[in-house]
Formats: structure tokens, sequence, C-alpha cells
């Protein structure tokens, strides 16, 4: 063998050794895209969700449905399963067509109140006097019924009603930063506390009529009183309307 030709032989080997070798590193560079376009279910939002709704809500009224996307395609956190919403709350909301991601979900300690709010449920802060609100006793989640006292006016002859005009709202807050024992118990309990309920959106506006209504010059409790309703199973009587008539003996029941 000449020397020309083992130098022919020794360039042929190294270009296919060249040839094999590029053919390896575009197999394996194929194979590495094609694994990050691999395809993955992914849940979308078939429609708009708000703030404040349930995995559980989302789930049961089929709010999403399953696409497959690339892999490269996913949104950071994709929700691939139902189980990993069923205990969450949306904190923030979800347009219809987006991918659904854990990082629009929380606790719902991360809601607060608005946890508590569902349907026609609207939430009111009212501010009063400590006795007014069962300072000291109210506690959040209890549930209460509210009294008030109503002056009606015919043509200067005044006339007080009292009634029962709410009943069984849910305390969403409950009064704080009072304290009863400093100075006097009365005078600490006539500092203004803020009391926040959880009421039907039919019945804020008589809410917030007895609020601004009720007589507050006829005693000092501001003419109308939160009163605690039984823990568990509680029972309403008849609603009655008070008056003079009806509460001096002869009066009638």
């Amino acid at each position: 063998m000449t020397y020309q030709l083992r130098n022919i032989m020794i360039a042929v080997v190294l270009g296919l050794l060249a040839v094999v070798f590029t053919t390896l590193y575009v197999t394996n560079y194929r194979k590495h895209v094609q694994q990050g376009q691999s395809s993955v279910g992914v849940l979308v939002a078939t429609t708009d969700i708000p703030a404040g709704t349930t995995g559980e809500a989302i789930v049961s009224g089929h709010m999403l449905k399953t696409v497959t996307v690339p892999r490269t395609a996913l949104t950071p956190g994709a929700v691939t399963s139902p189980d990993q919403i069923a205990r969450l709350v949306t904190t923030d909301q979800i347009i219809a067509g987006e991918q659904v991601s854990t990082r629009r979900f929380g606790g719902s300690t991360e809601l607060g109140v608005r946890a508590q709010l569902k349907g026609n449920m609207r939430a009111i802060q009212i501010a009063a006097n400590g006795n007014q609100v069962l300072a000291g006793t109210l506690r959040s989640g209890d549930h209460v019924d509210l009294v008030a006292n109503i002056k009606i006016d015919n043509a200067g002859n005044q006339t007080h009603f009292d009634r029962i005009v709410l009943r069984n709202l849910l305390v969403l807050r409950a009064p704080t930063g009072l304290d009863v024992k400093s100075g006097s118990g009365v005078a600490g309990l006539n500092q203004q506390v803020s009391v926040m309920l959880a009421v039907p959106d039919t019945l804020s506006a008589r809410l917030y009529y007895v609020i601004k209504n009720a007589d507050a010059a006829s005693s000092s409790d501001g003419g109308w009183a939160l009163e605690l309703r039984p823990v568990g199973t509680a029972t309403d009587g008849q609603s009655k309307t008070e008056s003079i008539k009806t509460v001096l003996p002869g009066g009638g029941q």
C-alpha cells in the first residue's frame, strides 16, 4: 500500500465517522425536540370564572374541559386534574379559554369573609355601641336577629312600634377592640364598634332603613339591637309588632 493510498483510506474512514456522528447528533436532537413538543392534557375554563368561586363549584358546574397542548405551551402551574383544585378557591378571575393554573387559587382564608358569600348574600358593616351588637359576647360565625324601635309621626301624634325585622343573620366579623373592663363597664360598652353581617340582597335595604330611621332618641342603644340566636337548631316564634296598645295591660295579645 502506497503512502498516497493510505492517506486516501484514512480520509474516507474519517469522513464516514463524521457522517455517523452527525447522524447520531441529529437523531438525538430530534428526539429531544419531539419530547419537548409532546402533547399533554390540561384543564381549560369553558366560561368566565369569577374570583371567590370554590373548586368544588367549578368542577360540579362543568366549567372546565380538557384540551391537549404541547408540553412547551403549558402555563406555569397548569392544572391537569380536578382534584388539584377541589378544596381551593379562586383568588382572581379566570377567563374563558384560559388554561387553569394553581396560581389563580388559594385557601378560603385568603379570601376572608368573601369566601362565606354565595348567591344573593351580601356583606354589610354597621357601627353601633357595644350594647347594641353584644360586644364581648358576639363571635364570628354566630347568628343573630335584629329588633328595632321605629317612631311614626302622624300629624303630631307620635307612636313607637317595636318588631323583629330581620332574622338569622350570619355574623361575618364580630366587634373587636372594645375593652369593657377599662374604666366602667358602661363606658366601655358605649364605645362605637363595628359588626359585619351577611344579609340577603333582598333584605339589605330593610336593614339600612332600620339603621337610618330607628328612633335613637328614645333610648341610649340607638333604637335597634342584635339578639343572639341559639347555637345549633333554632326555632322562631310568631313575630308581632308591639306598641303601647299591645304592651299595656288590657292592650290585647
